[in-house]
């Protein structure tokens, strides 16, 4: 007579597989530590905010010829940190006149204005190409009891590009919206975000040439500040330069400065504040002062 199999395991024996099976899994990944620093770098890949310990950064009084500029956007930045009705910021316009820095230098200005609340006010950095995470860096930080500046460098859009629809769902649209305790700040050489080329392309081979730009083109429009930053005068850009080697200490001739700086500048075809910065790095060099 044949013996029927007994099918029926112990308690056990089931404990023991489903331990297995539990240290198999994957483990879910833990929450960002946002006491941990006060700025980030977000990686898209398993949705991680990457502490940045040091910040490279300029410090406020160091930027010049940008003032008003400068003034708007911290006004904006503490608005905010003071959860009170603040815009997203564009900043565009010619390039090394400090829209980053800027960005950065109200961060820690603002966090040092605000005594026993430091801290609350953190900086997360979203590289152009990640500009399609957004929604999932936003389903992270919402309800955070923090208060965060999303910064996204030199935005801008390619024609095939279709990217900007996720920047355009946060900035105004969707269901949920822009989650109450996020700000985003973008820097720009384009006030459209788009080549002017790319735009003439379109207005000249559309049907409708109004509306053939116009859902590109509307994305600036949501960026509620608009600051332009232009091509800095020869007294501003002597300016910075002396800013720079005042605040660092460099033993060189008033003079001599003046007329390698302005040297400096023609060589390069160009005067702003990352050339002024360029030429303070090569006297300090030549001169022996460390630039800590």
């Amino acid at each position: 007579m044949t013996k029927t199999p007994n099918f029926e395991l112990d308690s056990t024996v089931l404990t023991r597989i489903a331990d297995a099976l539990e240290r198999l899994a994957p483990q879910p990944p833990a929450g960002p530590d946002f006491a941990s620093a006060d700025a980030f770098v977000w990686q898209p890949t398993g949705r991680r905010l990457i502490p940045v310990k040091r910040v490279n950064r300029v410090d406020m009084s160091l930027l010049k010829g940008i003032d008003r500029m400068r003034d708007i956007l911290v006004e904006n930045t503490e608005r905010f940190a003071r959860s009170l009705p603040a815009n997203n910021a564009l900043l565009w316009g010619a390039r090394g006149m400090g829209k980053s820095s800027l960005v950065k230098a109200a961060h820690a200005s603002i966090n040092a204005q605000l005594g026993a609340r430091a801290g609350l006010l953190k900086l997360i950095e979203i590289h152009r190409e990640d500009i399609e995470s957004l929604p999932d860096l936003m389903a992270l930080v919402r309800g955070v009891p923090y208060r965060f500046i999303v910064f996204c460098d030199d935005l801008s859009f390619d024609a095939e590009d279709t990217s900007y629809k996720s920047l355009k769902a946060v900035l105004e649209g969707g269901i949920e919206g822009r989650p109450e305790n996020v700000i985003l700040y973008a820097t720009s050489n384009r006030r459209h975000l788009m080549a002017r080329d790319m735009i003439e392309n379109e207005r000249s081979t559309a049907i409708n040439p109004g509306e053939s730009v116009e859902e590109k083109v509307s994305l600036s429009d949501r960026f509620g500040l608009w600051l332009g930053f232009h091509r800095c005068s020869q007294d501003e850009f002597l300016a910075m330069v002396f800013a720079y080697v005042g605040h660092f200490k460099i033993p060189a001739e008033a003079d001599m400065v003046r007329r390698e700086a302005l040297e400096w500048a023609t060589t390069r075809g160009s005067r702003s504040g990352r050339v002024a910065w360029q030429y303070v790095q090569d006297l300090a060099g030549r001169m022996g002062v460390a630039l800590g």
